[in-house]
């Protein structure tokens, strides 16, 4: 302990001489990507849970300065670029499950996802957790909660043929030259369209310090099953895997537990504000630990400053973001929110159906989820897991561990 508050306070000393135009910028670009693609995502969950825009401002507020905060502390206090994230499956998740329950028993759901967060990492069975239940059936839950979001995308293309049309093609031509924002292109034509056609209407916007809003949680069993369980086993198992591989592909070796620590509190202390979770960023990650964000490996962690510096700064005008996403036309946001998720969809299906001896198990979950029913008051995602596994033991015999410590230490 001694040693890693020697190496923050070292991090902290050296900031100023460490610190690189390049990490400034890759922390800009981060911004950019995120807000034109996951923060929307929220908008529309806050909307399809019926929140308050002072609930609604108050989660975005939650989420982005959790993840600045806890990205600058892990960066500093690992001495490499780890940046925190909320996951943008747990926000799709909630598009279709939050207004199933009460919002403060949702904030108790989000509470027991962070607990057993915390004691994830304090206990150090992170390996032995993930291995429970086949990683093919996860993949595949997620795959069936991102689906319904995804054919959003063309759900509203019949009514905004000329807008969502040319969004897509955008999207798609940024994609082949290999643009790192290609949301950003589709949200920018997709205003363009809107303005000529009459359908963006903005108020006046107010830069006024977001005032977060608690809420008391209560616990209720069908919500810690309905949205606790399938947010933590999303935070766990795609986010903070995946954000380990990134970061180990770069040459980081980020102490999973102390991670979970980490993001588990900052979740915990956030909870009662909206915040559905924090975790290790996947994708963003490679934009603040590539050679582009800083020549010198060893000083690359002033770009998980940046990007935290960069949060907390948009975070504190949160209300102001979510008035401008609010006011947008609901196609466009579903257009854009739908582009932004293609990547992990496919991803995710291509690894659900990647073993033989499972991919029935994972098209069982895919399907359940998808069909985005509620049983005894318990979403869809819940039930996806569990028939999910079932028809995994009936078809193998016994559950194997598809994820076991030899592929997390060479992923």
């Amino acid at each position: 302990m001694a040693a890693s508050f020697a190496r923050f306070f070292g991090s902290v000393r050296d900031l100023p001489r460490a610190f690189a135009l390049s990490s400034l910028l890759a922390g800009l670009l981060v911004v950019v990507v995120v807000f034109s693609g996951p923060a929307l995502i929220i908008v529309q969950a806050a909307t399809a849970g019926n929140l308050t825009e002072a609930q609604s401002a108050s989660w975005v507020w939650a989420v982005v300065i959790g993840s600045g905060l806890f990205s600058i502390i892990m960066s500093l206090w690992y001495r490499m670029p780890v940046k925190a994230a909320w996951s943008t499956p747990g926000a799709v998740l909630l598009i279709s499950s939050l207004s199933l329950y009460s919002y403060d028993a949702a904030i108790g759901a989000f509470i027991a996802a962070s607990v057993a967060t915390i004691v994830l990492g304090l206990t150090g069975w992170y390996s032995r957790l993930i291995g429970l239940i086949p990683n093919e059936v996860i993949m595949g839950m997620l795959a069936g909660v991102l689906l319904r979001y995804g054919t959003g995308l063309f759900a509203v293309l019949p009514d905004n043929t000329v807008m969502v049309t040319l969004m897509i093609i955008t999207f798609f031509l940024l994609k082949r030259v290999n643009f790192r924002a290609p949301t950003l292109g589709a949200l920018l034509i997709g205003l363009v369209i809107a303005a000529i056609s009459g359908q963006l209407n903005l108020p006046p916007i107010s830069l006024a310090v977001t005032q977060p809003v608690f809420t008391a949680p209560s616990f209720s069993f069908e919500a810690i099953l309905g949205l606790g369980l399938p947010l933590f086993m999303l935070a766990v198992t795609t986010q903070d895997a995946s954000g380990l591989a990134v970061l180990r592909n770069y040459g980081y070796e980020v102490p999973i537990d102390g991670v979970l620590k980490f993001t588990g509190i900052g979740s915990l202390l956030l909870a009662p504000f909206g915040c559905h979770g924090l975790n290790l960023a996947a994708i963003t990650a490679a934009m603040i630990a590539s050679p582009e964000a800083h020549r010198d490996p060893n000083k690359r962690y002033t770009a998980g400053v940046s990007i935290g510096l960069w949060y907390l700064l948009l975070g504190t005008f949160s209300a102001a973001a979510v008035a401008a996403f609010s006011s947008l036309p609901p196609a466009m946001i579903a257009a854009v929110a739908g582009l932004a998720v293609l990547g992990a969809i496919t991803s995710s299906t291509a690894t659900a159906m990647q073993a033989s001896n499972t991919r029935e198990a994972a098209i069982v979950a895919l399907l359940c989820t998808a069909a985005n029913f509620n049983l005894f008051s318990i979403a869809a995602p819940f039930w996806g897991l569990v028939f999910g596994v079932l028809v995994h033991v009936i078809m193998n015999g016994r559950r194997s561990n598809t994820l076991n410590d030899a592929d997390i230490e060479s992923s």
